[in-house]
């Protein structure tokens, strides 16, 4: 079943996110008068085309769907009836076609900023930035932060959920800036504390930045009894149950699951024993935590889940939610600070600073889309809306084959005077198809390195 919604999932994405992009170059090229001759979304054969409109466009959908492509009638590319060359692309003026080209990522942000305009506007339940112990050694305890403190303000700017927490302490640690956070504890007592970022490292920015940090979620006590078991995991196959409560491990008293996660992760690849209570009967069962990396070390896991009341849980959540006015003046907001954000990213991967281990590719993309698809509605427009972005940034980089390329042929044309020569273009279309593959194969690459290691 999983496997069936991540599929779809990932279709859908693809599907919404090539067709808005490729109706940007079409609509413009439209509006110049250009005759527009396929529409297709995917490459390779057709499964399946029909041919619509005044021009006979033909509408195709092939059976590679990684992307798409509009073609336009151009004297480069085969003959030209004399009444229609008018009509080709490569006969308007060099403003035209950089318009016509940079449509097509221009659509991407306008999407992404209409699926963050309807999640402010309809609101998005998220958790509220209240803080859990951090662990010793970790800038969030250099800083002094205790459980339960909520953060109000990052560098005087409010914060109304851990996930606006979350984005702004990821934009001041790649800048590797102080974050002076404005927090309250449970008294009600208001105070400041200075989160050093200097010493932050971005190498295996993958993993989850602000536990690095020491910064955690903050979540309730909550019983040792287990909810949920990973199918095929270590407690599982130890003979664990839902519903079993967990006395102790190694003799040791345990009354609070947060005791279970804390010796678990101590253990990694040593087998302990679990006291625990099913029914009215009293269990030994022997577990070996399987190791896992998280934060650059490893640790132990079992594959259980607590029990959880959701009326508890409730009293952790808000809902984000801002008028049809405000919500359009966030949604520009974010879209800018996330192109902004995936350029600084790039630029460091390229300079060295951050790992090319970062860059995902379908394989990642297509486990998100199910992930957030399963998280509900909210998290996967929010999904949708990331990808967007990401897909304009993308396709803006001057690399021959992607938009940016085209773009950088036209700026050369400007300040040439003339069109730059045919084999020049042939030269950066094979260098860019090179370099294309090269960063497909490597992203692939990392998917599956991800999938084998865990």
């Amino acid at each position: 079943m999983n496997i069936a919604i991540t599929i779809a999932a990932f279709v859908v994405a693809l599907g919404v996110l090539i067709v808005f992009h490729e109706l940007g170059h079409y609509l413009v090229a439209r509006l110049f008068g250009v005759k527009v001759l396929r529409f297709s979304i995917g490459f390779g054969r057709a499964l399946w085309r029909f041919h619509r409109g005044r021009d006979r466009t033909e509408w195709v959908i092939a059976a590679l769907p990684l992307g798409g492509y509009v073609k336009m009638l151009d004297e480069r590319e085969g003959p030209v009836a004399p009444e229609e060359a008018h009509r080709a692309f490569n006969r308007q003026s060099v403003w035209r076609r950089i318009a016509i080209v940079v449509a097509g990522p221009v659509a991407n942000f306008l999407l992404a900023i209409a699926f963050y305009w309807m999640l402010f506007v309809g609101g998005v339940q998220e958790a509220k930035p209240v803080v859990g112990a951090p662990e010793p050694g970790t800038p969030a305890a250099a800083a002094g932060i205790v459980r339960g403190e909520t953060i109000l303000k990052i560098n005087d700017e409010p914060m109304a959920s851990w996930q606006q927490v979350r984005w702004r302490l990821l934009q001041l640690a790649v800048e590797k800036q102080s974050a002076r956070l404005e927090v309250i504890d449970a008294r009600q007592r208001l105070t400041w504390r200075t989160l050093d970022l200097s010493a932050f490292d971005l190498e295996g920015f993958d993993s989850d930045p602000l536990g690095r940090l020491g910064l955690r979620l903050d979540r309730p006590d909550v019983a040792p009894v287990v909810g949920k078991l990973v199918p095929g995991g270590v407690a599982e196959q130890g003979g664990m149950r839902a519903g079993d409560r967990i006395v102790s491990i190694d003799g040791r008293e345990v009354r609070v699951w947060e005791e279970v996660v804390t010796a678990v992760r101590r253990r990694s690849g040593v087998t302990a024993q679990f006291g625990i209570q099913r029914g009215g009967e009293r269990l030994d069962l022997s577990l070996r935590p399987e190791a896992f990396q998280e934060n650059g070390r490893t640790i132990g896991r079992i594959g259980a889940a607590p029990q959880i009341d959701p009326e508890a849980m409730k009293n952790l959540l808000t809902v984000v939610r801002y008028g049809p006015a405000a919500a359009l003046g966030m949604a520009l907001e974010r879209t800018w600070e996330t192109s902004v954000f995936s350029l600084k990213m790039l630029g460091k991967m390229v300079v060295g600073e951050v790992s090319w281990k970062n860059l995902s590719g379908p394989v990642t993309i297509a486990d998100y889309a199910g992930q957030s698809a399963q998280l509900g509605i909210g998290a996967y427009v929010a999904f949708l809306a990331l990808i967007s972005i990401s897909l304009g940034v993308l396709n803006l980089l001057p690399i021959p084959l992607l938009d940016g390329g085209h773009l950088l042929y036209y700026v050369v044309e400007i300040f040439k005077g003339s069109p730059v020569s045919e084999r020049v273009m042939e030269l950066g279309q094979r260098l860019g198809l090179t370099l294309l593959l090269f960063l497909m194969a490597f992203a692939i690459y990392n998917d599956f390195n991800r999938l084998l290691t865990g």
